[in-house]
């Protein structure tokens, strides 16, 4: 797995890990690889995978049976939809305003852009 600088490794395993859960290659109910198999796999240490399943189950995408290994909670899917909508609007809408500003991009603009993208893009998106 190629980490970024700007986001720490653990974090950037958890958006995989909820990533695969939103493809499908974990359903609800499923179990996901170990730690250390999930170490192996992204080559880390387990510590840092461990920190990211915690960090996962924290945020009850994923939970743990004692023995026998970590699951993906009911309702994982919306959950995960759910923080990245919010991380979304919290993060990074603002600097995107911010740069829409700067270049006197008008709300027409955008909106005529927006309406473009999703006539074009939108049935792909959801094939």
């Amino acid at each position: 797995m190629d980490f970024k600088n700007y986001k720490a490794i653990y974090l950037q395993i958890a958006d995989r890990i909820c990533d695969e859960i939103l493809l499908g290659t974990y359903g609800e109910e499923e179990r996901i690889p170990s730690v250390r198999e999930y170490a192996s796999v992204v080559e880390v240490n387990a510590n840092t995978a461990m920190r990211a399943f915690d960090y996962l189950q924290s945020l009850q995408v994923i939970y743990n049976k004692r023995g026998i290994g970590y699951f993906v909670a009911v309702g994982a899917k919306g959950a995960i939809l759910k923080l990245r909508k919010e991380m979304f609007l919290k993060d990074e809408l603002e600097y995107f305003f911010k740069q829409l500003c700067s270049m006197n991009v008008s709300v027409v603009e955008l909106s005529a852009m927006y309406n473009e993208y999703i006539t074009n893009n939108h049935k792909q998106d959801i094939q």
